[in-house]
């Protein structure tokens, strides 16, 4: 079906009925009248580009579900039959005109307002199209958009429906909107659930009311119906309903009570308003069982804090008190030594909230810098496009200042041509003085320089009190200061040391100086910053503990990975957060438990790139030791319990064989000081990825509950190799919320795997005193310090 790019002939009545069967799905969407869908949905002509040499006529096509594009190719290789189509949902962003390198190569020579690029959330490539007219490119990419935005406001039970309409739409084979036994074993099959011969035949005949032997569209419902109930929901609304039918006001605000939720009277009608869809029950102010389903499926329910999900954090306080979302090697696409160097990649840390980019400037052709891993085989990239690129997308995902880390390797001409670009591209959002009024002694808050972006290298000027006074000149170095005297460590990063004034000019409050030790703390300028490669700052940790996190309490620290990591790899940047080092650089281009550690540690505040460390981490007293934190601060001895109840559609990991159905299992990890790190898993669950149910308990001892993530991890077992990952989800402990919650899990790359969900119970206690908000728990802790 998605490999068609015209419709079968039919007779009319038949036709009447696909008309129907498309319609359908865009009425539930809403855009069943949008005159940009509609154009999407006949198809269009476009040509692909890929460079000014490759260019290929392709039709794109919307389906009939309303989200998936289909794209005509002539490939027959697996990979690129997964590549024939992309769900809306994998949209990232829709750019207009000529914004991607590709098409950047071809301005001129193209009419921009004819082009768009569809940039996809993860590692999929970019999708740079040329259309016949203007028209035709505004109407996909409002289309695209319009159908983004349906999609990001629909509720988790109508992703839910969306969901298995689809399926059933591809399980009818004959197309005929009837569904024989064997389509809907092949449904069952596809939605990743095995069910026993005996209860799927059951259950069919149960639905089956004409006795038919097929189901029609109204017995298709029922059948789903069935399939998708979920008991376990069913359990938790007849704990709370004294006559199993109904929740009363007062019912529904003892369940949000233990939920540690306004139990207001005006809350919980709040609530029946907007989710209770029956009007009597409504009138009446009770809550019916479809309705508390309702209610608990969305994203009032989720596990992360809705509260945090936005900027509450205070931030006027120095820079040195966040912790910041940084990017090591950021213009790499993949691996260090032969992957392509892109502006691209900086597209996609930026709107990740990234907060701290890096680039690694090298003399290249015509007097004009260039971006790229030297002495490797990766490609170049103009320093000046990358700047373009920086400052379009500098501030979309988050207002807070943005540092650039520039590692240069360029001659005293090209620096200059490199200072030229940063002034005359960023203007007014480059910092190049200090700001007015400015107290001298610490750094400035990320609030004073919102909008603003800073320069991070060295400069040979005395203190941040005489900045602008003298001139002087400069080099930079991103990855460590001591690299001049050890550049044994990492061969090929031999940092320039003829330096440019008027770069060195640009350098106000992330100036790089080798790391001296821990001696005489107040005397160090706020404004000098060291870089650590991951193994110094470990053995810092470990040897120094208290005297590390006392210096990151006022000056900045980058850590970077190891040279050694050929292929782009990972440390664990945990360790670091526990020192308080602000800004952790890690390869943005290679997922993994690292990143989704990254991600849940960013994922609150806004998702600014900017979070506040816990004040045992701010202070320059602090006698906060990472490696021994037994009853020092921090220390809140707490006990976390989390119930792994259930799983919701879960997808299929080998999708090549029909017949393969998921063995789900889930590990809870516990990630901070290393007292506290701990790993705990459910039982599997064989063959059923689509409502699997454990209802297993798993109990974790917490030291220092602020500096814990929390990790969620769906597995597929495997008896005989390594078990394939299905999905995760990671936040900071401090914004867990207890109760019964869903835990909306992500994909490897960190982008929705929906509508697949986790159902838990978290429960937390001190002492044994249970504790029903994180701010509470802290707030005795704190009273009691």
């Amino acid at each position: 079906m998605l490999g068609r790019s015209k419709m079968p002939t039919t007779s009319p009545n038949e036709q009447k009925k696909v008309v129907e069967k498309t319609q359908d799905p865009l009425r539930r969407l809403g855009v069943l009248d949008d005159e940009d869908v509609r154009v999407m949905m006949q198809g269009s002509s476009m040509v692909k580009v890929r460079s000014s040499r490759w260019q290929k006529s392709r039709t794109l096509r919307l389906l009939e579900d309303g989200l998936t594009v289909w794209c005509e190719s002539t490939k027959s290789s697996r990979k690129a039959k997964a590549q024939q189509t992309f769900a809306v949902t994998e949209v990232e962003c829709v750019r207009e005109g000529c914004q991607s390198e590709a098409l950047r190569r071809l301005s001129g020579s193209v009419p921009e307002s004819r082009c768009f690029t569809v940039v996809f959330r993860g590692a999929r490539k970019s999708l740079d199209l040329l259309c016949p007219s203007e028209e035709e490119a505004q109407r996909w990419v409002r289309g695209i958009r319009t159908l983004k935005e349906r999609v990001a406001n629909m509720t988790q039970k109508e992703k839910l429906d969306h969901w298995i309409r689809g399926y059933l739409r591809r399980a009818d084979q004959n197309q005929d909107g009837k569904m024989s036994y064997d389509e809907v074993k092949r449904l069952l099959q596809m939605i990743n659930i095995d069910l026993s011969e005996q209860y799927a035949r059951s259950l069919f005949k149960k639905c089956d009311r004409s006795c038919d032997g097929r189901l029609d569209h109204i017995e298709i419902e029922e059948f789903c119906r069935e399939l998708m109930r979920r008991p376990e929901l069913d359990s938790v609304f007849r704990h709370y309903s004294s006559n199993g039918c109904v929740l009363s006001t007062a019912e529904l605000r003892d369940f949000l009570g233990d939920q540690s939720e306004d139990a207001s009277l005006l809350h919980a009608q709040s609530l029946i308003r907007t989710y209770e869809l029956n009007d009597w029950a409504q009138r009446n102010q009770f809550m019916t069982q479809n309705g508390f389903t309702m209610y608990m499926l969305s994203l009032e329910n989720d596990v992360f804090n809705p509260d945090h999900g936005r900027v509450y954090q205070d931030m006027s306080l120095p820079l040195a008190h966040y912790y910041i979302s940084s990017s090591h090697n950021t213009y790499l696409t993949k691996d260090q030594v032969t992957s392509a160097s892109s502006a691209e990649p900086y597209i996609r840390a930026l709107n990740q909230g990234c907060r701290c980019v890096e680039l690694d400037c090298w003399d290249g052709d015509k007097g004009e810098p260039v971006i790229y891993h030297g002495h490797t085989l990766t490609s170049k990239v103009p320093f000046k496009e990358v700047i373009e690129t920086i400052c379009q997308y500098a501030f979309k995902a988050s207002p807070y200042p943005l540092i650039l880390s520039l590692e240069n390797h360029c001659s005293v001409e090209q620096q200059s041509v490199m200072a030229k670009h940063l002034r005359t591209i960023l203007g007014s959002k480059l910092v190049i003085k200090p700001l007015p009024d400015q107290p001298l002694k610490d750094l400035p808050s990320p609030e004073e320089l919102r909008g603003r972006i800073l320069v991070k290298g060295k400069k040979e000027t005395p203190h941040l009190g005489q900045l602008g006074k003298t001139g002087s000149y400069a080099s930079f170095s991103s990855s460590s200061d001591d690299e001049l005297a050890s550049s044994k460590k990492e061969p090929g990063k031999v940092v320039s040391s003829k330096l440019s004034p008027e770069l060195s000019e640009l350098v106000v409050y992330c100036r790089s100086v080798p790391f001296r030790g821990f001696d005489d703390p107040a005397d160090k300028p706020a404004n000098e910053m060291s870089s650590f490669s991951e193994s110094d700052a470990l053995k810092h940790i470990k040897d120094s503990g208290k005297l590390f996190v006392r210096h990151n309490s006022r000056q900045l620290s980058r850590i970077y990975p190891s040279g050694q990591r050929l292929q782009s790899s990972n440390y664990d940047p945990q360790e670091m957060w526990n020192g308080g080092c602000q800004m952790v650089a890690l390869n943005f281009q290679t997922p993994g438990e690292q990143m989704d550690l990254n991600q849940g540690r960013f994922l609150p505040n806004g998702r600014c790139g900017y979070v506040m460390k816990p004040g045992f981490l701010r202070s320059a007293t602090s006698n906060f030791n990472p490696e021994n934190t037994g009853g020092g601060p921090g220390h809140i001895p707490t006990q976390l319990t989390i119930r792994i109840i259930s799983a919701q559609q879960l997808p299929k990991i080998n999708t090549d064989k029909a017949s393969s159905i998921v063995d789900p299992q889930v590990w809870v990890e516990i990630h901070g000081v290393a007292i506290d790190n701990s790993r705990d898993k459910t039982h599997r669950i064989d063959n059923n990825g689509f409502n699997p149910r454990w209802d297993c308990t798993l109990s974790f001892q917490l030291q220092v509950p602020e500096l814990a993530l929390v990790r969620f991890v769906v597995e597929d077992h495997d008896h005989t190799a390594k078990n394939d990952f299905v999905g995760q989800f990671t936040l900071p402990f401090t914004s867990l919320r207890t109760g019964y919650r869903h835990v909306h899990l992500l994909k490897a790359d960190g982008s929705r795997l929906s509508p697949a969900t986790l159902f838990i119970h978290v429960k937390v206690s001190r002492k044994g005193v249970p504790i029903k908000t994180v701010s509470e728990r802290i707030g005795l802790a704190k009273g009691k310090a």
